[in-house]
Parts: C-alpha cells; structure tokens; sequence
C-alpha cells in the first residue's frame, strides 16, 4: 500500500501550490473510521481507500476528487453520518461522497431495479459535478484489480457489470486507458480460459514483433530527420478485450489480427499532425481505406487523432496513430484530463466547461425516464461504443449510436424540429421514421406546423434525448405517466 507521505508527494507533484493539509486530514480520518475493517484479501480496508486515492493522482485530479477516494466509503461502510463530512471536511468534498456512496435505504423489487436505481443516482449527481463519476471509476477499477479474493458467482457478476456499464462509461468520458484495463481485468473472469490463450498469443507476438517495431520505428525517425517537426514516437499494442473483440467480428484467428501492434507519433500542433501524416504517407505506403481523421470529426467523447495504417519495411502491417500532447493526454484520461492546474493558482481548463457540456445535457435527458428499467436501457444504448455519422442536407455531420432512426436525428438537429417531424427523406428517397441510419446517409427532416410527437414515437427511438423530449412532451399532455 501506498504511505501517507508518498500520495501526498504524488499530488504536490502535479499541484505545488495547493495546500494539502485536507488530503493529511482525510487520511487520517478515513484509517481511523475503517480501522476495524479488512478487505476480502484481508489486507486493511484503508489499502482500497489509499488506492483509489492513488489512481486519481495518476489521472490528477484535484484536492477534493482525492479527499472523497480516500473518504468514498466511509457513509457507507461506517458509522460516519453526512453531516459529520460536510462538518470535517466541507460542501465541496461532501458532496461528491454522497454522489459516489450507494443508495441502500431504499427496497427494491429485484437486483436489476436496484442496480439501475444506483446507477440513476450516480448520473443524477455527476450531472451536477462530473468529477463523481471519476471517483466511481477509481474504485471499480481498484475492485476489479482485487477480484481474485472472491467467491466465483460474485466475480462473475462484478464483471459483468463492469464490462455492460463501467468500460463503455469509461469509453463515453474518453479515457481509453482506463476502458481497456477495466475490459482486460472484466475478460480474465468472464472468459478465462480465452484470456490465458491470448495473453500468451499477444506475449509471444509482442517478442516476435520487437524487431518490426524497432525497424519502422527508425525507419520513421530517418524520415523525420530532416523535418523541423517535433515528434515524440511510442509503440503500443491493443488490449486483449479489444482483440478478442475483433476476431469475432471478423470471424478470423489470432494470427489474421493484422493491427494488434501499432504505433503513435506525438506533435505539437494540429498543423504539424497534417504534416506527419502527408510524410508518413509519402515514404511508406498506407492501406487503402485505413485512414481516418479524428481531428477535424471528434468522437462524441471528444477523442481526437489521425489513423492510417502503413506497410513497414520488413513487409508487416503497422497501424500509425498521429496526435498532439493534448490530444495524447485526452485520449488516455479523457474527462480527467481538463482538471489541471496553473502556476500559482488552482484553476480548471478554462474552456472544459463548453468541452463537457455534451456529456452534462446527456445526463439530463437520462433524468426525465422514471423507470429504472427504461433508464438502464437508455443509458447502455447510448454507451454503445459504435455510432453512425450522418448529414444534414447542409453537410453539417450529426454523431448518433447505431441503430438510430430520422427521428433520432430529428431531435439531434433541434427539439422543434423534432416535435414537428412528420417524414424524412435518406439520400432523397422517402423513408419511415424507424429506418436505422448508417453512416455517410444524408439526411432531411420533413416537418409540419402544428405537428406534434405521437405515442408510438417512443418505439422509434434510440437515444436518450430524443425519449426525453418525447416523453416530457406526452406526460405534460397526460399521455403517459
């Protein structure tokens, strides 16, 4: 376990000039209320405390995200009462420990409705501060790293729910790093004997495939050598979940995998990404059809990069990611990534109010579906990590889940132009409204005055805003409950 003097050295690190005499405090106080308690490993309970403490360190994270790792289960596993923490430590931290502690008061007819009630008020408290979520996921991840000292059926169903809820989530906030730890960690207990093949496939692939790496790594670096180009080089291959997910939706074996090793330049501007890319593509030949921009079309969780993949010079397949700093630091920590702090003050990214905004409306519209049930479905359709681009007849592109509809992206365009939906036209052919759109598809909305949604809309539909502006609209009419 980490000490005391250790994680308080980790943060100062990152946060020189931010006082951490509340990270001392929520130490000691979190050793003092588990101090009878163990962990199944039978290790102190305070080495989970430490833990997640520590990985939100990694991720830096300010003060009050750490003092609630540290204090995350003290409502819930102790005598500690919710005003006894906003007395000790204050509103800020109190509230994101009541935002990550599990609502156990109430009975619920099934672990189902249970589970998605949780789930429904971790979001609902995340909507007002999304560093909750953040703290939720550094303990998941310090639970799934400890699985092994459980019973099977307990293990079995923790992965479960990671890999449903907590993975995409991850994926959803753009912390890729930490999605393909919780998904490799999910998958040694859900398909054991898959992973324990792979690993040692991906082991002996990643020895086989050092002296590739090492080649196209200088190969690239001689190329460079006469650029004024700054660039940063690391290799890097998929995680085992992600691999294992590709041999089955290419029906292929291990060895067909022709991207699980690839490589990422590092730059300094957007600029400089293009210009990779165009010397990249000059000296070596690219795959047809590989290439993606990511920079100028952002995933939903804001992830940006360039992709192509190239034929190395010892005749292997090598996948290039091109990406600034920024990015870089994006697109391991996501979310996370925008708490940082200015010399001489602590401050957030000035414009990470406007960057998660998309993710705030989104838990907003989870917030208008009463059923627990209804609220789970929503909210795993709108974690699906695949989705669709789609235009308007302006070549504005709309990002939807798969498997949306033209009503979908009616209510995408603006809620007016949703209520008042009454066809749509793909590709200037005359469509219903429950067509799923695929990518590429140009869409129009035809609309009525007067026009408004109908019950059996709620059919059509697969993203939580469009159910949320529907249904808003119909219970207000008495429609539904």
């Amino acid at each position: 376990m980490i000490t005391r003097e250790a994680l308080l050295a980790k943060f100062t690190s990152y946060s020189p000039h931010v006082d951490p005499t509340a990270l001392e405090l929520a130490w000691d106080f979190a050793e003092k209320v588990h101090s009878h308690q163990a962990r199944a490993s039978g290790e102190h309970y305070l080495t989970h405390c430490a833990a997640v403490a520590e990985s939100l360190i990694e991720w830096r994270m300010d003060l009050p995200s750490v003092c609630a790792g540290l204090l995350h289960d003290t409502i819930e596993d102790t005598a500690t009462t919710e005003m006894q923490l906003r007395a000790e430590f204050g509103e800020e931290i109190a509230m994101l420990v009541m935002g990550v502690t599990k609502l156990d008061a109430l009975k619920f007819e099934s672990r189902d409705e249970a589970q998605a009630e949780n789930w429904r008020k971790m979001l609902l408290a995340t909507a007002q501060d999304i560093r909750v979520i953040v703290v939720k996921l550094a303990d998941r991840l310090h639970n799934m790293k400890t699985l092994n000292f459980l019973k099977r059926e307990k293990q079995e169903r923790i992965a479960t729910e990671t890999m449903a809820l907590y993975a995409p989530l991850a994926h959803r906030l753009g912390m890729f790093k930490l999605k393909g730890e919780l998904e490799d960690l999910a998958f040694r207990y859900l398909y054991p004997e898959e992973h324990l093949e792979l690993s040692q496939k991906v082991a002996a692939l990643v020895a086989g495939s050092e002296k590739n790496l090492l080649e196209t790594r200088a190969a690239i670096e001689r190329v460079l050598a006469g650029t004024n180009i700054p660039c940063r080089i690391l290799a890097r291959s998929k995680t085992l979940w992600s691999i294992y997910g590709k041999m089955g939706r290419q029906a292929k074996p291990f060895e067909e995998i022709q991207d699980a090793l690839g490589m990422r330049l590092i730059t300094d501007t957007v600029a400089n990404c293009y210009a990779l890319l165009g010397i990249i593509h000059t000296n070596f030949k690219p795959v047809t059809g590989s290439f993606t921009d990511y920079i100028s079309t952002p995933k939903l969780n804001l992830y940006r990069s360039l992709h192509t993949t190239i034929v190395s010079p010892t005749g292997e397949l090598v996948e290039i990611q091109i990406r600034t700093e920024e990015m870089h630091r994006s697109s391991e920590y996501g979310i996370a990534a925008h708490w940082r702090y200015k010399t001489g003050e602590s401050a957030r990214d000035a414009h990470m109010e406007e960057k998660l905004n998309w993710l705030r409306q989104w838990m907003e519209w989870l917030q208008d579906l009463n059923s627990p049930r209804e609220f789970l479905d929503s909210l795993k359709t709108d974690l699906e990590f695949d989705q669709v681009f789609v235009f308007t007849p302006a070549g504005e592109v709309k990002v939807l889940p798969a498997g949306a509809t033209p009503l979908d992206f009616a209510f995408a365009v603006h809620t007016a132009i949703g209520f008042s939906c009454v066809g749509a036209q793909v590709n200037n052919k005359m469509v219903k409204l429950d067509l799923p759109l695929k990518s590429g598809d140009i869409c129009k909305i035809i609309t009525k005055k007067g026009s408004l949604p109908k019950k059996d809309w709620l059919n059509y539909v697969k993203t939580a805003r469009a159910r949320s502006k529907i249904r808003h609209y119909l219970r207000e009419q008495g429609i539904v409950a």
